[in-house]
């Protein structure tokens, strides 16, 4: 058995979960070749699954779907009716129809889905001052990605014929669905820069960045292009880069989702089958 697995984790958080789940598919006797699809670079020239007997994509949820990069990404492969599984990654907020919806574009694209996930994790905007899922992925969250990929590659390798089942929808519009993306931008009002502050230059924003949002001379973000998923803010090693202060839009959102931190704590990972 031969996976393809990529990944798009622009602060590690889906890259911790992917590393799990491949470490137990090759525990499981898989021949697993797993790789970053988050650097514009990596998604310029469309991957070819020749080879390969399935196909695993894993990503953050950006306001209800997987971001639009990774959206765009996925239209463009050829499953050639491969058997696939998903997982997702997020801050504790709201999750659906991301499975659904991510699975419409692979069915469309060729394949087969067979499982899913969601596993929780750091929120991007604490790095502006939240404090969502702080201590996630913790080791309960690695346990069941470890399940996930043992039930998974069951699946893969047919000794569990089973595919996918019935996953939530939406009574939202796609028009709707693009809105809520820009709900980002509400909160983050500040795109990542410098501020005219001096650097080393060490050009990781510029490396690290999905969509060649960030113009490394000036250590600013580009708002057109900019997807806010903050993974220049997490990568520069001098802490330079930031955003601004969201600390106060903390509570309100908690208030506004009727959560507390205790009650996001509480919450656990999930494998979808």
């Amino acid at each position: 058995m031969k996976i393809r697995m990529v990944f798009f984790s622009a602060t590690g958080v889906t890259e911790s979960v992917a590393r799990v789940i491949r470490d137990r598919f090759a525990d499981l006797g898989a021949e697993v070749v797993c790789s970053d699809i988050t650097p514009v670079e990596s998604r310029k020239e469309q991957m070819t699954l020749d080879g390969y007997d399935a196909f695993v994509i894993g990503a953050p949820i950006h306001s209800n779907r997987a971001p639009r990069v990774v959206r765009e990404w996925l239209g463009g492969l050829a499953g050639g009716g491969r058997k696939a599984a998903m997982f997702f990654t997020y801050g504790g907020f709201s999750v659906h129809p991301t499975h659904h919806s991510t699975r419409e574009i692979l069915a469309a694209s060729g394949f087969s889905v067979v499982s899913s996930a969601e596993f929780l994790g750091k929120h991007t905007f604490n790095l502006g001052g939240w404090a969502a899922m702080a201590d996630r992925p913790n080791d309960d969250d690695f346990a069941v990605a470890r399940l996930f990929a043992e039930k998974t590659y069951r699946r893969f390798t047919g000794e569990d014929p089973g595919v996918l089942g019935d996953l939530e929808k939406t009574a939202h519009s796609e028009e709707a669905l693009d809105n809520f993306e820009l709900f980002r931008f509400a909160a983050v009002t500040q795109l990542p820069t410098r501020d005219g502050m001096e650097c080393s230059m060490c050009m990781k924003c510029g490396d690290v960045c999905p969509t060649g949002a960030m113009d490394v001379q000036k250590g600013e973000a580009d708002r057109q292009r900019c997807i806010v998923c903050l993974g220049c803010v997490a990568a520069c090693p001098e802490g330079i880069l930031r955003i601004n202060d969201l600390r106060a839009l903390w509570p309100m959102k908690l208030q506004g989702e009727g959560e507390t931190e205790e009650s996001l704590n509480m919450k656990v990972s999930k494998v979808y089958l």
